[in-house]
């Protein structure tokens, strides 16, 4: 028997689940308008108007669903962050919603099945640059906003204010930097970060964590200069040989990252990531193994992960029979939360100039570091977000955790260390961001619409 509470709960549901299917058409036509925007933040790749003009775009669609003192702020990288705000109704919460406009590269567009900067629909899913990443997660928060308009009238339940980065993709740090300035301007009780998603699509989930990282470039030295391979070849110590083997002791036989001082038998305590299903998701080549002892989700969100991301080495085609005197490599090591990565810095740098073989001169040179990130996991608004997931979806929701670094969350949990920060979007693995060929699923930018408007209605 369904109590006269509960029916007025779910005709609310019911009623914004039929507004947000009603502008989904508009949804489209608005992430279109998006997509074609090259909105890069480099100007050596693409004119700085196209993210000027992306910039405006979204001040005016946002202004145009009520939210007030809109504008575009100008930040220490050059970038523009737009914000505006909505008027707080008495004794209510404020909201910020965040995203960003701007844009990965293109990168290989000979690799693109369908127009790079022209949303195509394609197999029920719409392509395109940024489609997902991150121009989808404007139209989400677009649409969330319209369809509370349809259903509660002009007045929104809660303060909002809406945050969207112009140079996150650059990593250049603008925002970042702005924040800290920009306090009030900004502040708001309960951050939604829309750059993130579902394990899966259908899967209603929220992004616990994200690992931090710490990238190094390691040089190793043994001669003064390169060596005929027949004349010197044996006692010679080889540079490249000595970085091989330097290489080969920050993993063992089962492909665990062995840094010395560093954890590697953490459990993830959350969603867990199919053997099968994560084979799929990264193109494992069949007969291979995956790395590591642990489950696919322990090595992804819970324990550090070392991978070399180049190396200065000759090239097979007009190499010489040369013994090398110098060579470099490029490191990336993720950290799970828990792990600082000043003292991550300390364990690699130690371990690296400890194990080089032969003596080898050995230098660390560090490039970056980033510290973990854990969202919020109790308090008023975590509980109204899974409940109005739960009821978007139709299903509990989950968490999962990121192997990529967002600095920026970590810069609003300093500046509003009493507010609660939830990552979420409409991100999934099939969305291929950051590569050719990057989607989004319809459903999910109607499904998280419908959650984030529910969480603002409920939230109040």
């Amino acid at each position: 028997m369904t109590t006269t509470a509960g029916a007025r709960e779910d005709s609310k549901v019911a009623a914004l689940r039929a507004a947000v299917k009603e502008l989904m058409p508009r949804a489209k036509s608005d992430l279109a308008q998006l997509v074609s925007f090259k909105s890069v933040h480099d100007p050596r790749q693409f004119p700085a108007e196209e993210c000027e003009r992306a910039a405006r775009w979204v001040a005016d669609a946002f202004a145009a669903e009520g939210l007030t003192d809109v504008g575009l702020h100008r930040t220490p990288d050059g970038s523009n962050a737009v914000v505006a705000r909505g008027t707080t109704p008495p004794g209510k919460p404020t909201v910020m919603l965040y995203c960003h406009y701007d844009v990965q590269p293109p990168l290989d567009d000979a690799a693109w099945h369908t127009p790079v900067w022209e949303l195509t629909e394609r197999d029920g899913r719409w392509y395109g640059r940024g489609a997902a990443d991150c121009k989808g997660n404007i139209v989400m928060h677009l649409t969330a906003l319209r369809a509370l308009r349809k259903v509660y009238g002009d007045e929104f339940p809660v303060g909002l204010v809406l945050v969207s980065e112009g140079s996150e993709e650059q990593g250049t740090g603008g925002l970042e930097e702005f924040v800290p300035g920009n306090v009030e301007l900004l502040r708001a009780d309960t951050l939604l970060i829309g750059d993130c998603g579902n394990f899966a699509a259908g899967v209603p989930t929220l992004t616990q964590t994200l690992r931090g990282n710490v990238n190094v470039v390691v040089t190793v030295e043994t001669l003064s200069g390169p060596l005929h391979s027949g004349m010197f070849g044996g006692p010679a110590p080889d540079a490249l040989a000595a970085m091989i083997h330097l290489l080969g002791t920050l993993r063992d036989a089962d492909g665990n990252t062995t840094v010395d001082g560093l954890t590697d038998d953490q459990v993830w305590a959350g969603h867990e990531y199919p053997i099968d299903q994560f084979r799929s998701d990264a193109g494992v080549l069949d007969g291979v193994d995956l790395l590591g002892s642990g489950k696919p989700a322990d090595m992804l969100w819970a324990r550090p992960a070392l991978t070399v991301l180049g190396m200065d080495v000759p090239p097979v085609v007009g190499s010489s029979a040369a013994i090398q005197p110098k060579t470099r490599a490029r490191l990336n090591l993720r950290i799970p939360p828990g792990l600082a990565p000043d003292a991550a810095l300390k364990a690699l740098t130690a371990h690296l100039t400890s194990h080089a073989p032969w003596h080898a001169k050995v230098t660390v040179e560090t490039e970056a570091t980033g510290s973990p990130f854990v969202g919020s996991i109790d308090g008023p608004a975590r509980t109204a977000m899974v409940s109005a997931m739960q009821a978007a979806y139709g299903r509990a929701a989950t968490t999962q955790g990121q192997g990529g670094s967002i600095p920026l969350c970590n810069v609003f949990a300093a500046t509003y260390p009493e507010a609660e920060i939830m990552l979420l979007g409409v991100e999934e693995p099939k969305c291929l961001i950051h590569a050719p060929n990057e989607s989004v699923d319809p459903a999910e930018i109607e499904n998280m619409a419908l959650a984030e408007a529910l969480f603002l209605a409920s939230y109040s």
